[in-house]
């Protein structure tokens, strides 16, 4: 009889501790998956957080840079847009001072506004005319001792041309400050002209002014679509 007592006891002991452990494992296993969506859940924040810090570095650094080149540009604009001197009048004063046939007109603003002319004479020798953008006093001429083959090709281009590179300077002057006149020969051969309004094609023989569309503009273009 006594026996049989302590086998029950024995017994009931391994079912109460049977059921206390598999009440604990039970009370693990509900609290495990818990914990690793909460890790998920961490994991998936800090990536969100750090993705979010990138795109605002990127846009801030995009914003930046554009910012730099709009001012970059402004002040070349207000330094060009001093000058007393037109593209046209730089243009005539060189030819009075070394005659031959300009090709190119460039306002120097790191210099004193001081247009540069570039003439080159029948024989395809290219000079160098430096002209004030305050009063069209020429300030020096110098010989450009390159390879004169470039001036002969500049001339070569510019034969039967109805429109000269003063005349594309004043033709484009109706759509903004001229400060850059050159001879394009790449492919037909065409005035390119650079105005603070952008930059612009002068036709050879007829004098049409077409405006250059930028990369900038292609890329606005192409995002409206």
């Amino acid at each position: 009889m006594k026996r049989n007592i302590v086998i029950a006891t024995v017994a009931a002991a391994a079912l109460i501790g049977g059921g206390t452990v598999a009440a604990y494992a039970v009370g693990g296993d509900e609290s495990a998956p818990t914990q690793r969506q909460s890790s998920v859940r961490l994991t998936d924040d800090r990536d969100d957080s750090a993705e979010d810090a990138a795109e605002d570095a990127a846009e801030i650094t995009a914003d930046d840079t554009a910012d730099d080149r709009d001012d970059a540009a402004e002040a070349r604009t207000q330094v060009r847009s001093a000058a007393q001197v037109t593209a046209a009048d730089a243009i005539a004063a060189a030819l009075r001072h070394t005659p031959g046939t300009a090709v190119a007109a460039d306002l120097d603003d790191d210099r004193a506004n001081v247009w540069e002319v570039n003439v080159v004479k029948g024989d395809g020798t290219d000079y160098d005319v430096r002209v004030s953008a305050d009063n069209a006093k020429v300030l020096g001429a110098q010989r450009d001792n390159d390879d004169d083959s470039d001036g002969r090709e500049d001339l070569a281009a510019l034969k039967g041309a109805s429109v000269d590179a003063r005349e594309a300077a004043q033709a484009a002057a109706a759509k903004g400050t001229v400060t850059d006149v050159d001879l394009d020969d790449d492919g037909p051969a065409t005035w390119s002209v650079d105005t603070a309004k952008g930059e612009f094609k002068v036709d050879l023989k007829t004098g049409k002014v077409t405006q250059v569309q930028d990369d900038d503009q292609d890329d606005t273009a192409g995002d409206d679509d």
